[in-house]
């Protein structure tokens, strides 16, 4: 899980993080710009070139088995300042369509041009995608209890707990953890 990083006594930041501490595979995005799967514009309206930009970062993303929610970083190259801010309220829409309410570090640049004459976006992502998934701590809501850990399938045993199985429990083949008991490990 990523850690949001704000220091205390900062006003809570609006559509992005101060910082963002994560662990796991590291995905670097290159700079997308608002054209599709065929390197083809479809627009020159800025919202629908960053709803494009950022539909090709998940579409990048899922390709190392990532999503919108393991951003970690965006940077935004725009040629036209005046533009972005006088859009900000479609263009947050755009965003939240797409990647959803995360909001990770972020960096907003007015450049002269980019390397697209038609570009009037280029979004570059870094995402972390966790180790392992990460499971509730005991005792949170959700987490695997002493009542319920013996009816658990093997995929939904919790990391960090010991199996532990009376002698001569019946366990073969029956899918199901039936007289187990979990031990915090």
């Amino acid at each position: 899980m990523n850690e949001i990083l704000n220091p205390p006594g900062w006003k809570q930041p609006l559509g992005y993080a101060n910082g963002v501490a994560a662990r796991g595979k590291q995905v670097f995005v290159s700079g997308q710009i608002g054209w599709n799967a065929q390197s083809r514009f479809e627009t020159d309206d800025l919202v629908g070139q960053v709803r494009q930009a950022l539909a090709n970062i998940v579409a990048v993303l899922a390709e190392a088995g990532a999503g919108s929610q393991h951003i970690v970083s965006m940077t935004w190259y725009l040629v036209d300042k005046g533009e972005y801010l006088s859009n900000l309220k479609a263009i947050g829409q755009a965003y939240r369509e797409v990647i959803g309410r995360h909001y990770p570090a972020m960096v907003a640049v007015g450049v002269s041009a980019l390397i697209e004459d038609r570009a009037k976006v280029e979004i570059q992502a870094i995402a972390v995608v966790p180790d392992r998934p990460t499971q509730p701590k005991p005792g949170a809501a959700g987490a695997p209890s002493r009542q319920n850990i013996g009816r658990q399938s093997a995929e939904q045993f919790p990391t960090g707990f010991i199996a532990k199985a009376p002698p001569f429990a019946r366990l073969a083949g029956s899918g199901n953890f039936e007289g187990l008991r979990a031990v915090e490990a």
